[in-house]
């Protein structure tokens, strides 16, 4: 896949964790970033399956940018996860449905244990959407919340920024 992609990164309420009961899907991912500059290289390991993804710079905050997903062998993401330095992401990723659209809720662990966040994709910058009720307030440009971020400033360090109710 390559395209233009486009997402929108909320908080969401912790109470009760309502996006795993409303989750028609659940998988454990395993992520790590390429050292380059000028873009994002990702390797992904999505519980059997494994991609290589490649993510230009945004120019509106993180809403949009390129990006080129190509399907890799577990093998090839084993050598490539080899080379990426930082550390690894590592995290469950619910979909919930909202209306016409799929909400991705990650739950992540290790060094950033206790976030979570959610994203959904869209086809415009301006498409609108339903947000499930336990979506909070939007958080697409703020660079805490990208994953390549937090390898270098892991949730601990910032968390006490969150109000309560989203820790």
């Amino acid at each position: 896949m390559s395209g233009q992609e486009i997402e929108r990164k909320f908080m969401v309420r912790k109470a009760g964790a309502p996006w795993r009961s409303r989750a028609f899907s659940a998988s454990r991912i395993r992520q790590g970033y390429m050292a380059v500059t000028g873009a994002t290289v990702r390797i992904r390991v999505r519980d059997d399956r494994a991609f290589l993804t490649i993510k230009g710079p945004s120019a509106d905050g993180g809403m949009s940018r390129y990006e080129f997903e190509k399907e890799i062998t577990l093998d090839e993401a084993q050598h490539l996860l080899d080379l990426c330095r930082g550390g690894m992401i590592d995290k469950t990723r619910y979909l919930v449905r909202s209306g016409a659209h799929t909400f991705e809720v990650d739950e992540f662990h290790g060094a950033n244990d206790g976030l979570v966040f959610a994203e959904v994709e869209l086809g415009s910058v301006d498409e609108p959407f339903e947000k499930p009720s336990f979506i909070g307030p939007e958080v697409t440009d703020n660079r805490h919340y990208y994953n390549v971020c937090l390898l270098a400033n892991p949730y601990p360090q910032w968390k006490e920024e969150v109000p309560e109710e989203y820790r």
